[in-house]
This record gives C-alpha cells, sequence and structure tokens, in this order.
C-alpha cells in the first residue's frame, strides 16, 4: 500500500442518504435528502460523484451504480443520539455524544433569559422564539432599531443567536454579549452561541454582515485532532470546522463566505500544506438550501461542487487519501425545516487503492480511527478501520 501523507476530508454538510433505523424516534421517517432531491428535479447533474460510486450506496433516481467505480463507497451511522451538526462533527473526531444537546423550539425559558439580560446588562430581549435569521431581522429589526435591545432566537441547532444592527449594538459590544451568554448556556449545555450582525435601514433593506461570530461550547473530552496535533501532524480546519471544535485540535483556520470559496480555499490549501488532515465544512446545502426547503437550490449546489470536485481530483497527489461524507441529512422536501436522522455517503478515494464496498459503517468515528491509524498515531476510540482491508493496489 502506497503511504498516505495527507487526508482530505471534505463533510458535504447535511448530505444524508436514507433514514436510520431510529429515524421514527427524531420524527423523520423516510427522510432521504439526496434521493428525495433526485426526485424531484427533472435531472441532478453529478457525473463524477457517480463515477466515483455515490450511485453505488443505494439505488437514487438519476444516480446510476457504476461499476468498476473509482472510490470504495458505503454509508455510517451516527452512534451518537443526535442529528446536529456538531455532534456529527465530533463523532467523526472519535467523541460519541450520548446526551443530545438541548434544543428550544419554544424559545428559551424565562430563567434563561432573566440570567442573559442581567449578566449582559440589557434590559430585555426581542424575539425569544425559533426563527429564520434572515427572517427575524425583518420582522423585528425595526423594533431593535427603535429599543436597542438585542434580538435572542434559536433554530432547529443547539444554537443561542443574537441578532444586533452594528451601528446600535457595536461589534466589540455584541461579541462581549455573546460571551457572556456562553458563560450561561456552558450551565444548560447549549452548543452554540452566534453573533448575528446586520446592517440596513429599514426592513427591506435589513442584511447580514459577514461579521458573523461563533461561540461554541468546548468538546467535552480530546478529539482526534487534538491528538494529531499534540503529534505535530498538520490540522487545517477550512469554512466552520474552527467553530464546530471551538478552535481545538486545530493549527490553522480558514473561514471561508461559501461552498465555493470552500472549494478554492481547498485547492488552493494544497499547495502549502503538503502533509497532515484538511478538513473542510461546505454548510450552503444545509444553511441555504436544506433547511429553506429549497430542492432545486441544492440540486444546483451539488452540482457545483461536482464540478469543482473533478478540478480536485485532478490537483491530488499519489500520497492523498480523499474523504467525502455528511454530518446529518436535511431533507429539502421533507415536512418542516429541521434535520432529518439519516445515514450519511462515505466515499474514498486514492490513487492507489481499488474501489471496493464498506457496507454499513456503526459509527462516524472509522474516520478518527482511520486518520489516526495513517498517521501511526496511537488511540482508544471506537471504531473500525476503513482502510484495513482496502490495502491492494491495481494492477499496472
Amino acid at each position: 500500500m502506497a503511504n498516505i501523507n495527507r487526508v482530505i476530508l471534505i463533510v458535504l454538510d447535511s448530505v444524508g442518504i436514507g433514514a436510520m433505523p431510529d429515524a421514527a424516534d427524531f420524527g423523520d421517517r423516510g427522510a432521504n435528502t439526496l434521493a428525495h432531491i433526485a426526485q424531484n428535479v427533472d435531472r441532478i447533474h453529478i457525473p463524477f460523484l457517480i463515477q466515483l460510486g455515490i450511485g453505488n450506496i443505494i439505488p437514487i433516481e438519476g444516480i446510476p451504480p457504476i461499476i468498476p467505480c473509482l472510490a470504495s463507497y458505503g454509508k455510517m451511522k451516527e452512534a451518537s443520539k443526535a442529528k446536529d451538526t456538531m455532534a456529527g462533527h465530533w463523532e467523526m473526531m472519535g467523541l460519541i455524544v450520548e446526551k443530545p444537546f438541548p434544543t428550544f423550539p419554544q424559545g428559551f425559558p424565562p430563567d434563561i433569559i432573566h440570567e442573559f439580560c442581567e449578566i449582559a446588562h440589557v434590559d430585555g430581549v426581542l424575539g425569544n422564539k425559533a426563527a429564520s435569521g434572515t427572517e427575524i431581522i425583518h420582522e423585528l429589526g425595526e423594533e431593535h432599531l427603535k429599543t436597542h435591545l438585542p434580538i435572542v432566537y434559536t433554530s432547529a441547532d443547539s444554537v443561542f443567536q443574537i441578532a444586533a444592527h452594528e451601528e446600535i449594538i457595536p461589534l466589540p459590544q455584541l461579541y462581549e454579549i455573546c460571551n457572556h451568554a456562553r458563560s450561561i448556556c456552558d450551565k444548560h449545555q447549549i452548543g452554540r452561541v452566534i453573533a448575528r450582525p446586520f446592517i440596513g435601514k429599514n426592513a427591506n433593506d435589513f442584511t447580514r454582515t459577514v461579521n458573523r461570530k461563533d461561540f461554541p461550547i468546548l468538546p467535552f473530552d480530546k478529539t482526534a485532532l487534538d491528538l494529531l496535533k499534540s503529534a505535530g501532524i498538520p490540522v487545517v480546519g477550512i469554512g466552520k470546522i474552527e467553530d464546530i471544535f471551538a478552535g481545538q485540535g486545530i493549527t490553522r483556520a480558514i473561514h471561508t463566505k461559501n461552498n465555493q470559496h470552500g472549494m478554492q480555499t481547498l485547492m488552493s490549501e494544497l499547495s502549502i500544506t503538503r502533509n497532515g488532515l484538511i478538513f473542510v465544512n461546505l454548510v450552503d446545502f444545509d444553511m441555504i438550501y436544506g433547511h429553506r426547503n429549497d430542492v432545486s437550490g441544492y440540486a444546483r449546489a451539488l452540482a457545483d461542487f461536482d464540478f469543482d470536485l473533478v478540478r480536485l481530483y485532478h490537483m491530488m497527489e499519489d500520497e492523498d487519501l480523499l474523504i467525502i461524507t455528511a454530518d446529518h441529512g436535511c431533507d429539502p422536501t421533507f415536512p418542516g425545516t429541521d434535520h432529518t436522522r439519516e445515514y450519511v455517503p462515505l466515499l474514498l478515494y486514492s490513487h492507489f487503492f481499488r474501489s471496493r464496498e464498506l457496507g454499513i459503517r456503526e459509527s462516524f468515528s472509522d474516520l478518527a480511527v482511520t486518520i489516526l491509524n495513517i498517521f501511526g498515531i496511537p488511540h482508544s476510540f471506537r471504531g473500525t478501520d476503513l482502510l484495513k482491508k482496502n490495502t491492494d493496489t491495481p494492477d499496472q
């Protein structure tokens, strides 16, 4: 087997591939993000993902199986009792979340809001409900301009979000308020506090700015990222990876504007980080399309990724291993806008490996085990090495 010097791990945020056995417990019986998108558009144009073998994982209309395909293929169960971004990514790096992070579909209870107002020195809040971030600033932005009260809201995730106009609550003050909220949220194990600044004169032109900032809860134990960093292995986080892991185990972080920027950043990084782990999250699938039930937009985003993936493929070196997966589902055809409890696809590609079926993996933590074994780092994470049988080189 050729030596692997660099692992490229791409997370297609929310691209699930069918309901897990316990999906009904989460209200997600029958969810299938990728298959339902394919069924509800005229054509889903992902020819390179098809060549890699994404159609070999499960039957999907318009996405045929290819034999032989380029990549090894399978799907993964989530062992964590959750379906959120943080739990999914933490499990990929070895931490299984036994107790889900709390969510607040009816808004935060009075005691949390009261404590927040006291510690952040604000006279009250607007909102306090689950809402779309763009919709709530249009709904409450003008009242915020009059009252100067922060807009507090949540979503299907375990998040405490604070929206404020940059001219009413300047960024340093907003970030300080978020730090206060983080101390409260730690007590309740709420996953993230997010600053959501916006600008504009009225409801017709309020726009969120690029000055979003996340204040995440710390992982409850060391992850594979920490072990890699401690061993002197570069760990580059692209997109929101740094936010998901609270900066823990990251040697270099690059935040991105959208999926295309994420892929461009990844391809540029190949000439900088010559070994180690490059960990990428492409959040648009989830944030812009899944949560907004935008089926056609989701299909276009997959096609755009597929186009960029071809370019990445041609830039890969012999010692690279490419892993493509997801962290949960967010079926845009499903009732509501919540994440969906789904298997996630798994594709592994290296120039030197024959493709093979990887079957159904029992935990996302197989990724942590595989990556740490590649770099010879001892660990005690639960999981099975994905490369254990994938050691043949192709006939020359």
